[in-house]
């Protein structure tokens, strides 16, 4: 048995997020979590710091829920709220949406060219389709919900937002998260089927708001923690796992996360 240490959303797409005492979840996820989206008007696809020689600079502005509305506020502190205001700060054409366009991509930035070549440099990238293993209606990469543990954040060294998690969960061995796909978990009144390790990108490696660079954010679950999250992905970096909702509930920082037995 692990307690919940800490709860994130994300309200968009790539953005910092939110710290949470409480938060619902819902089969798309934690209420509000990549409810948004920027779209790139001259490619369709969606805005995403996978591909950081366009997107890094998401990764210093915060988006955060009021009632129903997202407010999102630049580094300088200034909010906005229009697509011209985003697209004259990002240097692109953009829209800011809340309803994933049907077959929606994204740009993945090979991370190993990434930390070789540097953000700046025009590296290989391959397409992929949000939201695989998730209902429609959120801007989810894969599924909709992200655990990391603790013992995994000890191996690597890094801040839990640089994976972008919404659930942290107390757990002592290193990269414990493998073991646990296929398995059923309950915490708070939510039920979890976790599906898959979590493959990572060069997102880890970036600045965040004030955080530096860290390559190691990459680099250590590479040495450590190569498996395959999918059949024929091939092996892969991974920190963390995806899960699929079975039951929707309420989750709150202190709460009891337990497997059921057996798988």
């Amino acid at each position: 048995m692990s307690t919940v240490t800490a709860l994130y959303r994300y309200p968009v797409k790539s953005m910092l997020g939110e710290r949470l005492d409480t938060a619902d979840l819902t089969a798309t996820g934690l209420r509000g979590d990549r409810a948004w989206a920027l779209l790139d008007r001259t490619t369709a696809k969606v805005a995403s710091a996978k591909n950081p020689r366009l997107w890094r600079a998401l990764l210093q502005a915060r988006a955060s829920l009021d009632g129903d509305a997202v407010r999102i506020t630049l580094p300088d502190g200034t909010l906005v709220s229009g697509d011209e205001e985003l697209s004259r700060w990002l240097g692109r054409p953009v829209t800011l949406s809340d309803t994933p366009p049907d077959g929606a991509e994204l740009d993945r930035a090979v991370p190993e060219e990434v930390l070789a070549e540097g953000v700046t440099a025009d590296v290989a990238v391959e397409q992929i389709t949000i939201g695989a293993g998730a209902p429609p209606g959120a801007f989810v990469d894969f599924a909709p919900v992200h655990l990391i543990g603790t013992g995994t954040l000890r191996a690597t060294g890094a801040e839990a937002v640089r994976y972008r998690p919404n659930l942290v969960v107390d757990t002592g061995a290193a990269y414990e998260e493998n073991a646990w796909v296929g398995r059923t978990l309950r915490v708070g009144t939510a039920v979890l089927r976790v599906i898959a390790p979590t493959p990572r990108c060069a997102v880890p490696t970036l600045e965040h708001g004030d955080l530096p660079r860290s390559p190691d954010a990459l680099r250590v679950p590479a040495r450590e923690n190569l498996v395959e999250p999918l059949p024929g992905m091939g092996d892969r970096a991974c920190a963390g796992a995806y899960a699929q909702v079975v039951r929707p509930g309420r989750i709150s920082v202190g709460d009891r996360a337990s497997f059921e037995t057996g798988r």
